[in-house]
């Protein structure tokens, strides 16, 4: 079983998408995903109702999540952890013991192509057209991981 970590800030707007959407792809008898934010702001609650409404209008109903910070014990229990943007990567990569933990940590924008920016934009201050830019983002980047990981 490979297990795959999504992480940004709050654990409510992006790595809730990229957990729903890539979970949607990939055989649930051979992949884990979770995610987790670095901050501890929104411990147990759901994500943010405009990313539910944004997972719903696609198909994809994440209200089963519930929002977690980011544990040094996570370098353990996952493969990869993709991180939403650079801020993310430099608290995550804080929390590592050593150079096998910092070798799961990537910037899920790492490997898209080059037209694309290399960081997940935050929607949590935008509207509904931000969270839906943000989807599709994510819907691209982990249409191409799921084709990786499945090979």
């Amino acid at each position: 079983m490979t297990r795959i970590l999504m992480v940004c800030l709050g654990n409510i707007c992006r790595s809730p998408l990229a957990h729903g959407i890539l979970e949607s792809k990939l055989p649930a008898d051979k992949f884990e995903v979770d995610s987790a934010g670095t901050g501890n702001y929104h411990i147990g609650k759901l994500p943010d109702h405009r990313s539910i409404a944004t997972a719903k209008a696609n198909g994809l109903d994440i209200t089963n999540q519930r929002c977690r910070q980011f544990e040094r014990s996570d370098f353990d229990n996952f493969d990869i952890i993709y991180v939403m943007d650079q801020s993310n990567y430099e608290n995550v990569v804080k929390l590592a013991r050593d150079t096998n933990d910092i070798s799961k940590v990537k910037l899920i924008l790492e490997d898209a192509s080059s037209t694309t920016p290399q960081e997940v934009p935050d929607p949590y201050w935008g509207d509904s057209k931000d969270f839906d830019d943000v989807y599709a983002l994510l819907d691209e980047v982990c249409e191409k991981i799921a084709s990786e990981l499945k090979k």
